[in-house]
Order: C-alpha cells, then sequence, then structure tokens
C-alpha cells in the first residue's frame, strides 16, 4: 500500500490523494462512513480506483490517528 497516497501542493491544496488521481482521501473515506462498499465506491463514484487504494485511504487515516498525542487532563485540574 506504500505510495498510493501522495500529497502535492498543486492539488487540491496539498490535500492527501489517491496517486495517479486527483481523488482526495477525504472524499473516499467520506463515501465508507455513508456506508457505501468498496465496490460501490469502485463502480459509481470512482471507477479509476482499486481496492488497494481504498484500503491505502483507511490505512492513511489510520496513521493519522495513530500519531497523534492527545493530552486527556483530569476534572477539576488547572
Amino acid at each position: 500500500m506504500e505510495n498510493r497516497i501522495v500529497v502535492d501542493p498543486n492539488i487540491h491544496f496539498g490535500k492527501p490523494c489517491v496517486a495517479g488521481t486527483r481523488i482526495p482521501v477525504q472524499n473516499v473515506l467520506e463515501l465508507l462512513r455513508d456506508g457505501c462498499s468498496f465496490a460501490e465506491i469502485t463502480e459509481k463514484y470512482h471507477p479509476d480506483l482499486k481496492a488497494d487504494d481504498i484500503r491505502a485511504c483507511v490505512q492513511y487515516a489510520l496513521d493519522i490517528v495513530a500519531g497523534e498525542d492527545i493530552e486527556v487532563g483530569t476534572r477539576g485540574s488547572p
């Protein structure tokens, strides 16, 4: 899945996209959120995508979340 997601400042203002396309990762994730299957995404919305491209979008999002530092405070703490 490596190299399937690219960030190019000249495409969608630098938003991550599927390599070789102008399809933003966000668009693919939104379709998944809305309940679309991989087959529906590739047949109905983005015929240029492969299932591995969709998996790469999910992995990209997972990598972003895994890299986040979340600070959890306790109630009453300043």
